[in-house]
């Protein structure tokens, strides 16, 4: 059975241990963000980073975490919170447990509208236009799949219309490097194509915030339309359930979250896919359910992997967009392994 496509009455039922995901996730989430203000090149001890929070104690204690520490670790609560509930709103509205902002292409479109603004000097890497030229590729790379894919789309011409998106607007980013008059625009560039919270500012907090918890509000309205979907449209549809609202909607809020997030650190890949699954089983694999868990799935998880890009040893602090990569292409292969059946019709 589909993970997406479940009873009803199972949908209904709520586990045990559901009741106990959201507060502990919450605690792990707490508990990484405290560890990411203590983890460095400098070591800090929890009382130093509770002081440091609080003003008070060591002044160099202070200036580390509120002013270095702090804003990389905002960014990587929001921005992984944001990837986790974009990956979960997309799987419930295509109903394919294969879908993700960066299948989708909407991260590679929206870095190559940061990219083509660094490129020709248009704007600054603090100008607040720049998430707005994010979020403007975001939103045309995920209205275009849906133009191109349909709503009745197989998981394989869903699957291939997002990579089509995605290569195009990875050609288009190569364009725009090979044109760009300035040289030194390189170097801002890898920023989004690497995807790294390093050296980030409260200004960066400041400019992606407001777009990202905008994005998020408007794919948490959806909970109920994504349960009904897996009754199907037309079930849905018969519910009340306005389906070109919420496709709209979820566009929308998917190129608010991810651009936002894209416009201050880049392509950070894997993270929409790997959350959900890793809480889909404690909730019955209900859509609706599954929102709030995988937004803190994703938030634990780059936040996880911001501390490790800190820990292990190289010349070079290891971007966290290669390190996501790292961690979610080998459970994409497990996942296309698991649902091959679905796909080919083959019979063990």
């Amino acid at each position: 059975m589909d993970t997406l496509t479940a009873p009803r009455s199972d949908l209904l039922r709520r586990p045990a241990a559901s009741r106990w995901l959201v507060p502990g996730l919450v605690a792990l989430v707490c508990v990484l963000f405290l560890l990411s203000l203590g983890v460095g090149p400098v070591l800090l001890p929890l009382r130093a980073v509770v002081d440091g929070l609080l003003g008070m104690g060591d002044e160099a204690a202070r200036l580390i975490v509120r002013e270095i520490r702090l804003p990389r670790a905002i960014l990587s609560v929001a921005i992984g919170f944001a990837l986790g509930l974009a990956g979960a709103s997309l799987q419930g509205l295509l109903r394919n447990p294969l879908a993700s902002p960066s299948l989708f292409g909407a991260p590679s479109a929206a870095a190559f509208g940061a990219v083509l603004v660094i490129a020709f000097g248009v704007f600054d890497a603090l100008s607040v236009f720049l998430p707005m030229a994010a979020m403007l590729g975001a939103l045309l790379s995920v209205g275009l799949l849906l133009l191109i894919a349909g709503p009745r789309a197989s998981l394989l011409v869903i699957i291939l219309a997002g990579l089509a998106i995605s290569s195009l607007a990875g050609a288009a980013t190569s364009l725009a490097l090979n044109l760009a008059p300035n040289p030194f625009a390189a170097l801002e560039i890898a920023f989004w194509l690497l995807g790294s919270l390093e050296d980030r500012s409260m200004q960066h907090v400041f400019i992606a915030l407001p777009f990202i918890l905008a994005g998020c509000l408007l794919l948490f309205v959806d909970g109920r339309a994504f349960r009904a979907l897996t009754l199907g449209e037309d079930a849905a549809a018969s519910l009340g359930i306005q389906l070109n609202r919420v496709r709209l909607r979820v566009v929308l809020g998917v190129a608010l979250a991810v651009g936002g997030g894209v416009a201050v650190a880049g392509t950070i890949g894997f993270v929409g896919l790997v959350a959900p699954h890793l809480v889909r089983p404690f909730v019955r694999h209900d859509p609706a359910r599954l929102m709030w868990p995988a937004a803190l799935a994703g938030a634990a998880l780059l936040t996880a992997a911001d501390i490790l890009v800190r820990i292990i040893p190289a010349q070079n602090e290891i971007k966290v967009g290669v390190v996501t990569a790292l961690i979610g292409a080998p459970l994409f292969i497990g996942l296309v392994f698991r649902h091959r059946r679905g796909l080919t019709g083959e019979v063990s």
